[in-house]
């Protein structure tokens, strides 16, 4: 589990809660105009690819929740893309919960965890064209534009963080 000020991320699992909680996030079309939509089904089988992530890399997607309350308001973390070689960053977050720097404050959070106790030398986070939100927070994190490529058929641009590059908590 990873704290910070504000916000607690716990490991996603493939419990039927969180399946649930996971379709209902990307229920809502402006969290899903990018990131798609997920039946019961088809979240269940990402959250299980999820929870073998966990086992099998020692990290993986989590669940983003306020500290004040226990709400569950978004995902944040780390996702293994065998066909690039790579380890990137992702986050999404309820729409009730935008602009209020959460997505920042907890990929701050992963990047501290991926680059210090894991070990890794770079983190690329994959944006898909038009998501202005998340270039900008990946931005301010200190990602730089890597390449242009298309994920899960569509086109982004895939920045990149070093870890000689962030900065140390």
């Amino acid at each position: 589990m990873i704290t910070t000020k504000r916000l607690r991320l716990r490991p996603l699992t493939d419990t039927d809660t969180d399946t649930d909680w996971w379709v209902h996030l990307h229920a809502d079309k402006d969290v899903n105009q990018f990131v798609g939509g997920y039946t019961h089904q088809e979240a269940a089988a990402r959250l299980h690819d999820v929870h073998q992530q966990w086992t099998q890399r020692g990290h993986g997607l989590c669940a983003v929740e306020l500290r004040s309350t226990g709400e569950a308001i978004g995902r944040c973390g780390l996702n293994w893309w065998e066909q690039f070689g790579e380890t990137e960053i992702g986050w999404t977050f309820a729409r009730t919960h935008w602009g209020r720097g959460y997505a920042t404050e907890a990929a701050q959070a992963v990047l501290a965890w991926g680059f210090g106790p894991l070990g890794l030398k770079q983190i690329t986070a994959m944006i898909h064209h038009g998501n202005t939100a998340s270039s900008a927070v990946a931005q301010r994190l200190g990602f730089t534009p890597l390449r242009e490529d298309t994920v899960l058929g569509r086109p982004c641009t895939v920045y990149a963080l070093d870890r000689d590059d962030f900065p140390s908590p």
